[in-house]
């Protein structure tokens, strides 16, 4: 599986363009409470050790069980990036010495890991649209933490994260710039945040990603030489870094260098990589299986179970939206970027007393009225003042003719600062939309008559009636039905446009 043929940037320099090479080592701290070889708790935040069996401690004659919902964790993982399960997967030790480790060395998985090829789906600004190969995941366990700043002349270490689960999602060198690869972090979080199977808090270190940056000149099919961007915890410097460091080895090689094979580590401050040590191969590891580990073998009618209760993903929701209720692919993308979002708007579907009518609509009231005030307010969408129950029969409100769309505004406003039952309220604020044409053909024939050269000016050019239901609107506190006023004010003005 290769990226589809989309358009990329490409990086012009004095000696012409230049094309960028990315892959991504995806870390994802896998949602469980226990770690994957121990029972101790994986929840964040206790005191320093609080949380370390004598396994993940390394104690003499201490053996690792596998813990079952991380296995689960990673079939439906692999399962939701439409990736290949592999029934057999061997767990390897990955030897090398680092003080927060106590065994070591790392239980991972090399030459057999449990999930195998699969693929990302990404859409790009401008309508343009890629797949991203996955190469494989497995399943690893994590380090603890050194703590370099409590003592002027010791180092401290936590192990409460030592041996939390971690699956590493390595995707095939299919990216091509910073674009996509924030694009493609950006997805595969939102997959795992929709299957649970890990809570994409980047803040915390429970996803990060190691980045490898090549570059050749366009139109080379040869790779070469990369570098990897370790620990990276945020989208946003992931495109610095990448942008960076693709300009930094062109310089170098333009100027007749070549580029050293090596760890680098992003700095936010100064926004450039630094060296940190040169990279390992495979075999400087000494990968060789875990004696104290039997191969992971399970059966597919196991997989077929894990796959049967997947729930809808990003992707097929808003396939089910666009299709469903009208939604342009732009608003469908915006409703299934986060699981919150879209849980949201389905709660605020389901209070709808006629969703084919008015799907859209709520779509609408979602992303630019809700979401518009919650990013300016600085407030989740977890705790937004208007529940999607109250919006539901707002927009109901607007859908069945009770109130117009200013109107409707005034009323979001209220339950925003105040709450309370959208229909309540209207009925008590007297906030009701005007059907009755006689009601309001007084406030018509009062416009026309002081307006006579915008009448000749709309008798020429039909459309220059919005004018006149502008003013009628706005002389009935919005509380006109525009519809019903755009009708009368085309027949008293003799208008008809084609079609009527």
């Amino acid at each position: 599986m290769t990226a589809s043929a989309a358009p990329h940037k490409l990086i012009k320099s004095a000696t012409g363009d230049w094309e960028v090479v990315i892959g991504m080592e995806i870390h994802a701290q896998v949602t469980s409470n226990a770690k994957l070889f121990s029972g101790a708790s994986t929840a964040f935040g206790g005191e320093p050790n609080s949380h370390v069996s004598l396994v993940d401690a390394a104690m003499p004659g201490m053996l690792p069980v596998i813990n079952e919902e991380c296995v689960r964790q990673a079939v439906r993982t692999g399962l939701g990036l439409n990736a290949k399960i592999n029934l057999r997967s061997v767990f390897d030790r990955k030897n090398y010495f680092y003080p927060d480790s106590p065994q070591g060395y790392q239980i991972s998985q090399y030459k057999s890991p449990i999930v195998g090829e699969g693929e990302v789906s990404l859409e790009l600004d401008g309508g343009r649209s890629v797949t991203i190969g996955i190469e494989r995941l497995h399943l690893e366990q994590d380090a603890g933490k050194l703590l370099h700043d409590q003592s002027p002349t010791m180092s401290y270490v936590d192990l409460n994260r030592c041996g939390v689960a971690l699956m590493e999602i390595v995707s095939k060198p299919d990216i091509r710039d910073a674009e996509q690869a924030k694009a493609y972090v950006t997805k595969l979080r939102s997959i795992l945040r929709y299957l649970g199977t890990c809570d994409g808090d980047m803040e915390k270190g429970n996803l990060r990603a190691d980045v490898n940056v090549s570059v050749r000149r366009y139109g080379e099919t040869a790779f070469g030489t990369r570098c990897e961007i370790k620990n990276m915890n945020s989208v946003n410097f992931i495109g610095q870094a990448i942008e960076y460091e693709a300009r930094r080895q062109i310089e170098i090689i333009e100027d007749g260098g070549s580029i050293d094979q090596e760890t680098r580590l992003f700095d936010p401050n100064k926004g450039e990589t630094r060296s940190m040590r040169s990279k390992e191969e495979a075999h400087d590891y000494r990968y060789f299986p875990d004696p104290d580990l039997l191969p992971l073998e399970f059966s597919q009618a196991f997989v077929d179970d894990l796959k049967a209760q997947l729930p809808e993903l990003p992707d097929e929701k808003k396939s089910r939206f666009i299709t469903g209720f009208g939604l342009s692919p732009y608003d469908a993308s915006v409703l299934v970027a986060e699981r919150e979002s879209a849980e949201f708007y389905e709660t605020v579907l389901s209070g709808l007393a006629d969703k084919a009518r008015d799907g859209k609509l709520a779509a609408n009231w979602v992303i630019n009225e809700l979401f518009g005030r919650l990013n300016k307010e600085g407030v989740e969408i977890a705790a937004s003042p208007v529940s999607a129950e109250q919006l539901a029969a707002i927009v109901d409100l607007i859908g069945e003719g009770t109130i117009s769309g200013k109107i409707a505004k005034d009323l979001f406003e209220i339950v925003w600062q105040e709450g309370g039952d959208p229909r309540a309220l209207v009925e008590a604020r007297g906030m009701k939309q005007v059907t009755d044409l006689g009601a309001i053909e007084k406030v018509v024939d009062d416009i026309i008559a002081a307006n006579p050269d915008k009448v000749e000016q709309a008798k020429a050019k039909p459309q220059l009636v919005g004018w006149f239901v502008g003013q009628v609107m706005k002389s009935s506190g919005g509380k006109a039905n525009p519809q019903a006023v755009n009708d009368l004010l085309k027949s008293k003005l003799g208008i008809w446009t084609t079609g009527q």
